[in-house]
Order: structure tokens, then sequence, then C-alpha cells
């Protein structure tokens, strides 16, 4: 078992703690907890801190709690916002918490061992609730004073704020006194901006309990740059294969700021100090290969085996010297249309290949590879035009139905690095 703090303080993870949490994490298991408000349809890299942090609490020996907002999250949290939120439908956010549920449950271990993690919906605590007894017996516990000191309303004074986002801390302060009371927690972590609500729970425990309850956060993680972790130039980068394709995620971590390696290998990965040391000493001229390993631990951790070494094959393909026929011929289906979103990529009528179309035709007057169908000529004298990886030696060869793979793609190549997928259609529009 890990020292937890310690742990958190080499990897630059710790921001804020009450003092006295450092005795009851050294006495034996500690129950603790982070919450998410399932307003996306999938986690993204941006918890992926927090989950971390459960992650690394669960390996030094403490049991994890994973509040799962169904109710908070038809409130809003008005922390780091400037403006009310938009409130998602009941439908929406029960969806979205569904996914998400599953998307926990592949992270975290919730099956095994005295601390195996616990999942709990805090819409539970709620349901049965009618006004008249929030307001006794959760209204109560705080002075209108006390919650307007918190700078998640202080910011919003001067633009309005709701009596429904004012209430949210409320409802978090109240959430940690259930699972204190249910599952013995005595722990709530999150980001920094979360220190006035997670304080509110504290206070609640003191008021209502008489007892001791503790906090810690860690820093809001950002890009050396300055500009907020978790999103690319494309917006965000999401956990599920499905909104983030594998490779793009994979190309998030290959394609990181080099200042920002030393930080996010220290929040994400799960080697020792030592290790990672080390291994920054091997590579210290070579930060390439740190994002290369650090890209390869996450696909992996949140993608599995089969989904990198899928991205490797993608990687191949577009930038490596020694991808060929037989490389293109094993991509699948779906490793195509990742291809297909990473290039330019034209609509072709399905009908011209099941007909058989002239390679000039097909690349002056149905895409916009070459402007004229001497370009086309010239660029199969030079030898510039592949195929499929084969190479074109007439301008007058014909690319028909077979030449696509999986009856919908064909790659065409104008040299070693002019790469374009052809996606046969019933309509043609260049995407």
């Amino acid at each position: 078992m890990k020292n937890f703090l310690e742990e958190l303080e080499w990897r630059g993870m710790l921001h804020s703690k009450i003092d006295g949490i450092e005795e009851k994490l050294n006495t034996g298991k500690v129950v603790g907890y982070i919450g998410f408000d399932p307003t996306a349809p999938s986690i993204t890299i941006g918890n992926y801190v927090q989950i971390m942090l459960l992650k690394l609490f669960q390996l030094s020996g403490h049991q994890p709690i994973v509040l799962m907002g169904g109710a908070t999250g038809r409130i809003g949290d008005p922390s780091g916002k400037d403006k009310e939120r938009e409130l998602k439908t009941t439908d929406e956010l029960d969806n979205n918490l569904a996914h998400q549920t599953t998307q926990f449950r592949g992270l975290l271990n919730f099956d095994e061992g005295e601390n195996a993690a616990i999942l709990v919906n805090n819409l539970d605590f709620y349901k049965d609730m009618n006004v008249l007894d929030f307001l006794r017996v959760v209204g109560k516990t705080l002075t209108v004073n006390y919650m307007l000191q918190k700078d998640s309303v202080q910011n919003r004074l001067e633009g309005g704020i709701s009596f429904t986002e004012f209430s949210y801390q409320l409802l978090q302060g109240y959430d940690y006194q259930c699972l204190f009371n249910q599952y013995g927690c005595i722990l709530q972590m999150g980001g920094s901006d979360q220190w006035g609500n997670i304080t509110s729970g504290t206070e609640f425990i003191r008021r209502n309990l008489g007892e001791k309850a503790y906090a810690i956060t860690t820093p809001l993680l950002t890009k050396a740059d300055g500009t907020k972790f978790g999103k690319s130039t494309a917006g965000n980068i999401w956990l599920d294969a499905k909104m983030t394709s594998p490779y793009k995620f994979y190309q998030f971590w290959i394609n990181a700021d080099d200042a920002d390696i030393p930080k996010f290998t220290r929040y994400f990965t799960l080697h020792s100090k030592e290790e990672i040391e080390a291994r920054e000493q091997e590579f210290a001229s070579d930060p390439r290969e740190l994002k290369r390993l650090l890209a390869e631990e996450l696909t992996k951790r949140i993608h599995g085996e089969a989904a990198y070494q899928s991205v490797l094959k993608v990687s191949e393909l577009l930038f490596g010297r020694n991808a060929d026929r037989e490389m293109l011929l094993s991509l699948s289906g779906e490793e195509l249309e990742t291809v297909a979103n990473e290039i330019p990529t034209f609509q072709v009528k399905k009908e011209l290949f099941e007909e058989g179309i002239n390679i000039a035709d097909l690349l002056a007057q149905h895409t916009q590879i070459l402007a004229s169908k001497s370009e086309v000529r010239k660029a199969i004298q030079n030898n510039a035009i592949t195929v499929n990886k084969e190479k074109i030696t007439t301008h007058e060869a014909v690319v028909s139905a077979e030449a696509l793979l999986h009856g919908q793609y064909v790659m065409v190549e104008n040299g070693r690095k002019n790469k374009f997928i052809l996606v046969a259609a019933e309509e043609a529009n260049a995407l």
C-alpha cells in the first residue's frame, strides 16, 4: 500500500486539505468520495484527473465512492461558471448517467477486495423528499451569510445567480452527510474550484452530526500555454470511442506540448516516482518518446490492447515509411473510417466504380486531387500515383468496384505525403 498524501504530493496533485486527514489515512482504510454530475453523454479527459485521484486512493488501500449526480445534475453547479447553466432534460440526464456509470465500472475496481469501489446516485437522497422537508432538514443547516462567502456565489453576484444554482452547495453538503451516515465516508475530494462546496459538506456534518469530516482538493490542471486541460483544437476529448476515436485520443497525447509532459505523466501514469524519473532521465533529449509512452499507457488503459494495436496500424499507414498494400488490406472498415477522418476525403458515386472509371477522370473530374487530366498524366509519368498502394503506370488505368476496400473505401496517393480517401456513396459530395 502507498501513502496517499505522499503520492499526491510528489505527483503535484495536492492543492488543499483539512488538517488531521493525514492521521486518519495512516490509521487504516478511509472511505472517500468524489461527485460527478452527468451533464455530458460521456466522461471527458478533463474528468479523468478526478478519476485518477480515486484510482490512487484505491491503490493506497482506501475505499472510493463514485457519487453520480442524478439530483445535482438537475440543478447545475455554479462553480467556475459566469452565467446560468442551461438545464438538461431529465431523460438526457438519465441517459448520460447510465452511460457514465458503465464507463466508471471500467476505470475503477468495483468487484474485488475490501476496498472495492461503491457507486451511488444522489437522486436516491432526494427522490422521496418534498420541498418542505428539504427546507427543514437541509435548508436550515447553513446560513445565507455563510453561503454568500463561497467563491462560486461571490463570482456570480454581479451578473446574477438563481436560487436554483445558489442552493447547489446545500445539496452537495447534504450528499456528504448522507454518505457519512450510510458508508462512514469521512473524506470528500475534488478540484480546487470545489473547495467551497466540499467545505459546506464538512460544515453539514459538524453542525448536524457533531462529527469531523475532511477534504482534499487537486490543483486545476492547465496546459503550458495556460489553456484548460481536456480539450484539443477540435473540442473535448471524450473517453467514449464513438465520440473521440482511440486514434484521436492517442494523438492528443502525442501532440501535447513538450513542456506539459512531466505534469501529464505525474497526473496520469500509474508508474512509480522512481520509474518516472528514470524514464525522464533516459529520454531527456527525446520528449517524443516520453509522449509516445504516455499515449500508449493511457490508450491501452482507456480503450484496451486491441484498440491500441489498431491505432498503431492507422498511424503507420498515415505517417510510416513502411506501410504497404498488405498492411492497408489488413485494416478494418472502422480503421479505414478513422483514416478518412484524418486526411482529405472525397465522396464519389458508387456507380462510377461499378461501371469502371478512368484514373484521369477520377482524379481530375470527380475529386479535387489534381486540377486537370494533363496533371494526372504527368504525375503518373513521375510514378507518383498509387491506388490502394499499387502504382499506376498508365493514364488509361481503370478503377473498378474491385478496388473498394470493405465495399466503400479507396486510398489514393500523389507522392509520399499527399494521401486521400475516396468514399463510395450514392450521391457524390466532397467531404
